[in-house]
């Protein structure tokens, strides 16, 4: 087992460079960039290209492993994986797009496209499990601005698709190929465990702050420009310009560790590293020391605390008497293994939740070009750079957001899932009925809702079950995307979008790239998504209402609390 010693650097250095990362591992989304590639290339009809983006969905929600890794090796192991899978994914792809493979067969073309996106469940639980536990006391806001520049990972990608590759979908997949290997290799020394933040600096929320604000202008200037380069026609010089200033606002989350490196407050750095070093002294293994430090919510009140000793010593007196204990389960907020989450309603409440809002929504994402073009709509990139920044939108939104009311309310983070499922069921029905000047704005409603749903599921799956296994915990609730793309994507969408194009071409069975217009296309696809919305909704009561004691005892009085100073829930 590979071990990596804890930095005693800041650990926003590690945040900063897991923002570039996640740019890169927000790959996936921009599948509707070249999809259209491989009905007209390659000859597939729709069925056969829902099902490369039930591939796509697969992969990227496959975490299982990545999950089990980072409690056995080092984050940069991690990402050398994962830019492994992205460079023989895409490079193969590439290969079949540009002709050069031309003969190859339809599974195996599935197979390297769900290795391609499972680069980005490498990269993204590798960036998350190692950014909470640097920063236990604030996983919403690491949460919110981690998952917020994946989101608007798709818009760069899309920038650099239409401005700089000028829409060649072949170029694209190259880029894919070497250019996300070339970004993470260059960061992934930097992604590493450090002395946890105890959120005790009165200047961290400002440096979150920062962080937040340089990514929403990031956001705006990606929608615009990209917006103006499909209506004007950019010089090489200009394309360059744009890419540049691009590059320049990505660099912004930098300026925090910078700013601490040359101006250091007086005496915050011997203070936030006490807990530590003085765990440490007791001759842990320095390794261990994050997860030790933020691995469950009873260690996010302060690291500083020694009132828990006696508590410590009374427990480890009982396991050496001759009265042996019997193991106590795990309440709620305690840390939980796979084993002991999995047998809890709660566990399974938050999966049928999570798989209602992200299950659906990706079936919009996967078939967005065919949507666009079934409602007459000849450039769809416009279409999807509108959905990728609306969903930034939502997943930073969906940290700040939740972070401030559970602190100031203790309110529970699920009922932000509930609320943007009962937009996301009306704007199923807008798209079901196809109604006049309704198509951008739903889009964009249900990229926010989306990125909610993304961003709200990671803190809270970590406070209802802890962070010590976080990383499996969530790669098993994160089956709920995969899933959903089979069941509405594959066997829902594919088959009557199918289905109705034969009807307009007079076929009765489609063997080529034919596409559907009109909106029957997806009509009954989004009615039966509108009901199944309406289900989630009633779980999202549910589940919100179970889990609110567990809020009540962690952020009672606007701070953490101990679990085990709690009453039983």
């Amino acid at each position: 087992m590979l071990k990596e010693k804890v930095g005693s650097r800041p650990p926003w250095v590690g945040l900063a460079a897991a923002v570039w990362v996640q740019i890169a591992a927000g790959n996936t989304p921009t599948f509707p960039l070249y999809s259209h590639s491989l009905k007209s290339v390659l000859g597939f009809d729709q069925l056969h290209v829902t099902l490369l983006g039930v591939a796509v969905d697969v992969g990227e929600n496959f975490s299982l492993l990545p999950g089990i890794a980072c409690n056995k090796f080092p984050p940069w192991l991690n990402l050398l994986v994962g830019s492994l899978s992205a460079f023989l994914g895409y490079g193969v792809v590439y290969l079949a797009i540009s002709q050069t493979l031309p003969s190859l067969h339809f599974l195996l073309l599935w197979f390297c496209l769900l290795i391609a996106a499972n680069s980005t469940a490498w990269f993204t639980t590798t960036v998350l499990v190692t950014n909470m536990r640097n920063f236990p006391a604030s996983r919403g806001s690491v949460a919110g601005v981690l998952k917020g520049y994946g989101g608007l990972s798709a818009s760069v990608l899309t920038e650099i698709y239409s401005i700089l590759l000028r829409n060649s979908s072949s170029k694209y997949l190259l880029f894919l190929s070497l250019g996300i290997p070339a970004i993470c290799l260059s960061m992934m020394f930097l992604v590493r465990p450090c002395t946890p933040a105890t959120g005790d600096d009165p200047a961290e929320p400002y440096h979150f702050q920062f962080v937040q604000v340089s990514s929403v202008i990031l956001g705006v200037y990606l929608l615009v420009s990209t917006i103006l380069g499909n209506v004007y026609t950019f010089s090489d010089a200009l394309s360059y310009a744009l890419v540049t200033v691009m590059v320049l606002l990505l660099m912004a989350p930098l300026a925090v560790p910078l700013k601490m490196t040359l101006f250091p407050r007086n005496g915050t750095k011997p203070e936030q590293q006490v807990g530590s070093s003085e765990f440490l002294s007791q001759g842990k293994d320095e390794s261990a020391a994050p997860l030790l430090a933020s691995s469950s919510t009873g260690a996010l009140g302060s690291f500083n605390d020694q009132d828990d000793l006696p508590e410590v010593a009374e427990l480890l007196a009982l396991g050496e008497g001759a009265v042996k204990q019997k193991k106590r389960r795990p309440k709620r907020g305690e840390d939980f293994k796979l084993t002991e989450a999995i047998v809890k309603a709660d566990f399974w409440l938050l999966f049928l939740v999570y798989f209602v809002g992200v299950g659906t929504g990706v079936t919009v994402l996967n078939n967005l070009a065919q949507i666009g073009i079934a409602r007459g709509e000849e450039d769809t990139t416009t279409l999807l750079s509108i959905f990728s920044f609306c969903n930034f939108l939502g997943r930073l939104g969906g940290g700040v957001v939740s972070e401030h009311f559970v602190r100031t309310k203790s309110l529970p983070r699920t009922v932000w899932m509930l609320c943007t499922q009962i937009i996301m069921l009306i704007v199923y029905l807008l798209f079901a009925y196809a109604i006049s000047g309704t198509l951008y704005p739903a889009v964009a409603f249900l990229g926010v809702c989306y990125g909610v749903q993304l961003s709200v599921i990671i803190p809270t799956v970590s406070e209802v079950f802890g962070l010590k296994h976080y990383g499996v915990l969530s790669s098993v609730i994160g089956l709920g995307n995969p899933i959903g793309a089979v069941l509405f994507s594959v066997l829902l969408a594919g088959n009557v979008y199918d289905s109705e194009a034969a009807k307009q071409h007079g076929i009765d069975l489609l063997d080529s790239g034919v596409s559907c217009l009109g909106p029957n296309c997806f009509k009954l696809t989004f009615l039966i998504l509108a009901g199944v919305c309406a289900v989630g909704i009633i779980l999202s009561v549910v589940v919100t209402l179970r889990i609110k004691p567990v809020y009540r005892m962690l952020y009672a009085g606007g701070s953490f609390r101990h679990p085990q100073t709690s009453s039983s829930h």
